[in-house]
C-alpha cells in the first residue's frame, strides 16, 4: 500500500509562515498575552471581514455558542433546536447553559437543518434555534428566520465551519442575533490552538458578551454578572490576524477545488448538494451512489487508502444516537441516520492541486470496475 500521497489536510507552514512567525515574535516582544492589543485589533478586523458591527473573541467555538445563548437569556427550562448532524459540541454548548437540546432532522440534499422538522420541533418551551452552516454551506436561513419570527424565537448561527460564507448574499452570522465561529487549526481560518469568536450587530449584546467571557468583570476585580473564563489569547489573535488577509483567496481556491470535483467525479459517488454559491467548502463529503450505507462507504475509503489517498468520516453518529444525549428529547431522524452511515469526506483545502483532484477522481472511477 502506498504512503499517504494525498493527505486529507496539510497544516504545515505555508505562504503565511513568515507573517505568522513575525506575529508570534511581536507578541513575545510586547510581553502582553491576554486581552491586549492583538485581540482588540483582531476583533475589529474579523468583524469587518464577516460583515458584522462587532466581534467578541473567546476561547473556542463551543464557548462562542454557549455564551451567545446565555447572553440572549437562554437557560434552565428552555429548549433549543439543533440539527441531528453536527459536531456534538453544538448540543453540548446548549446543555452548558442549562437548556435542553431538541434534535431535528436534516434536508436530504444539503444535510443542513430541515425547516419542516425544525418547525415541528417547536414547543411552548422553545427559546432558540441553532442552525449549523454545515460543511461551509449556509442552512436554509430564509425559512428558518420565518419560523423564528412566527414563534418569537432567537437564532444563534453556528458558523464554526463557515468563515466568509453567505446565505443568499448575506454574510452568515449576521442573520440571527449573532454567529459563533471556531478557529480550531483545521478550520478555514485556523489558529495554532483553540480559539473562537462571536459576531453580532447588537452593541449591547456585544458588551454583555465581553463581560461573560471574562468572569463577568466590568473592571479588574469588579464582577457585575456571573461569567466564565473564555478568552482568546494574544498569541492566537496575532496568528489569526496574520492569516485573515489570505482568507478570501483561500476561500476562492476551496470553491475552485470543489467545482473541479463536481465536474470530474464519476457517478459512483454523489456529492452533498450546493444550495448557495456562498458555500465556502470547509469539507467536501460524498455518498456512495448505490446506497449501501456504511459497507459502501468503508469499501470506498479502503480503496482510496490503498492508493495513498487519505479520507475522513465526519459525524458517523447522529446526535439523537449519541449515548451522552440519551436523556434529552429525541425523535426519529431518518435523513441524519442514513447520512451518518454513508458520508465520506474527500481532501479539500487550498493546497490541493488539480493533478490531485484528477487522481482522486480517477481512483474513484476505478472502484469496483
Amino acid at each position: 500500500m502506498k504512503a499517504q500521497a494525498i493527505p486529507f489536510n496539510d497544516l504545515h507552514p505555508g505562504e503565511d509562515s513568515a507573517d505568522v512567525q513575525a506575529a508570534i515574535q511581536r507578541v513575545i516582544d510586547r510581553g502582553w498575552f491576554i486581552l491586549g492589543p492583538e485581540v482588540e485589533a483582531f476583533e475589529a478586523e474579523f468583524a469587518a471581514a464577516s460583515g458584522a458591527a462587532h466581534a467578541v473573541a473567546v476561547g473556542n467555538g463551543t464557548d462562542a455558542i454557549a455564551l451567545l445563548l446565555r447572553a440572549l437569556g437562554v437557560g434552565p427550562g428552555d429548549e433549543v433546536i439543533v440539527p441531528a448532524i453536527t459536531a456534538a459540541y453544538t448540543a453540548l454548548a446548549v446543555i452548558s447553559t442549562g437548556a435542553a437540546p431538541v434534535i431535528a432532522d436534516l434536508s436530504n440534499d444539503t444535510l443542513t437543518l430541515d425547516p419542516f422538522a425544525c418547525d415541528a420541533a417547536v414547543t411552548s418551551r422553545t427559546k432558540a434555534i441553532v442552525p449549523v452552516h454545515l460543511y461551509g454551506q449556509a442552512a436554509a436561513m430564509t425559512a428558518i428566520a420565518a419560523i423564528a419570527a412566527r414563534h418569537g424565537l432567537v437564532i444563534v448561527e453556528d458558523c464554526c465551519q463557515a468563515h466568509l460564507a453567505t446565505s443568499e448574499g448575506t454574510p452568515v452570522g449576521t442573520i440571527g442575533a449573532g454567529g459563533a465561529f471556531s478557529f480550531y487549526p483545521t478550520k478555514n481560518l485556523g489558529a495554532m490552538g483553540d480559539g473562537g469568536a462571536i459576531v453580532t450587530g447588537d452593541a449591547q449584546l456585544a458588551h454583555r458578551l465581553r463581560l461573560l467571557r471574562n468572569g463577568g468583570q466590568s473592571d479588574r476585580y469588579h464582577h457585575d454578572i456571573i461569567g466564565v473564563n473564555s478568552r482568546l489569547d494574544e498569541m492566537q489573535a496575532a496568528i489569526l490576524r496574520a492569516r485573515l488577509p489570505r482568507l478570501p483567496a483561500a476561500t476562492a481556491r476551496r470553491r475552485e477545488v470543489a467545482a473541479s470535483y463536481r465536474a470530474r467525479l464519476s457517478a459512483a459517488v454523489v456529492p452533498v448538494a450546493q444550495r448557495d454559491p456562498g458555500h465556502v467548502y470547509h469539507l467536501f463529503p460524498v455518498r456512495v451512489a448505490t446506497g449501501e450505507g456504511a459497507n459502501g462507504r468503508n469499501s470506498l475509503q479502503a480503496h482510496l487508502r490503498a492508493h495513498g489517498i487519505e479520507t475522513l468520516v465526519h459525524y458517523p453518529v447522529a446526535l439523537n444516537d449519541q449515548p451522552a444525549l440519551a436523556s434529552y428529547k429525541r425523535s426519529a431522524c431518518p435523513v441524519a441516520a442514513a447520512a451518518a452511515q454513508e458520508l465520506l469526506s474527500l481532501p479539500l483545502h487550498p493546497r490541493v492541486q488539480q493533478a490531485q483532484v484528477d487522481e482522486i477522481a480517477a481512483v474513484i472511477a476505478r472502484w469496483r470496475s
